[in-house]
């Protein structure tokens, strides 16, 4: 009895201090916004800036900033995922195919876009629900609104995560971004 309350112990005192869970990014599939299952273990060895988004917010404009992060970065290895999400304010009101063509004629994105899904709720995706309650405790918390970004490093573990109001091309995010971009995968 004694041992295992020094082990529970123990863990108690890495997640105070910031340890990271074992389950990664890596660990959860999802669907492209074509309706193909992507597994992200594909984007192991890489950087994700992780976003939820919606074509009629106040912030869509931060579209073009993603895919500016995306196209300076891309050759570092860093992608942006996008996934587009109706629970703050029906802001996404289209089908996959609309939120797709948008995305691409007015903000022309390259980046990875998936199938619109709940990012907060009781339907809320698997990854959603990893990134804002057990990836990392620092992070933990729902998400507020449209365009909340997660930073992801090559481990697949969540490392910094920003409200909608920081534009992904700023200087705060370049900054974890190059750092994160910086470090070797499996270190």
């Amino acid at each position: 009895m004694k041992s295992w309350a020094k082990i529970s112990g123990i863990l108690m005192l890495g997640l105070l201090c910031g340890a990271m869970p074992d389950k990664t990014v890596y660990d959860f599939s999802v669907k492209s916004i074509d309706g193909k299952e992507i597994s992200l273990k594909d984007y192991s060895g890489k950087v994700l800036l992780i976003v939820n988004t919606a074509s009629e917010c106040g912030f869509t404009g931060q579209y073009k900033d993603l895919e500016a992060v995306y196209q300076k970065y891309k050759d570092k290895r860093l992608v942006v995922l996008g996934f587009p999400s109706n629970d703050y304010g029906g802001q996404e009101p289209g089908s996959n195919s609309d939120i797709k063509s948008f995305c691409e004629m007015k903000f022309k994105t390259t980046f990875p876009l998936f199938d619109k899904g709940p990012v907060s709720g009781d339907g809320i995706q698997p990854l959603f629900k990893h990134l804002t309650e057990t990836a990392n405790p620092k992070h933990d918390g729902k998400i507020l609104w449209n365009f909340e970004k997660f930073v992801v490093d090559r481990e697949g573990r969540l490392i910094e995560r920003y409200r909608s109001i920081t534009s992904p091309s700023s200087g705060r995010v370049a900054k974890v971004l190059e750092k994160a971009l910086a470090e070797p995968a499996g270190r």
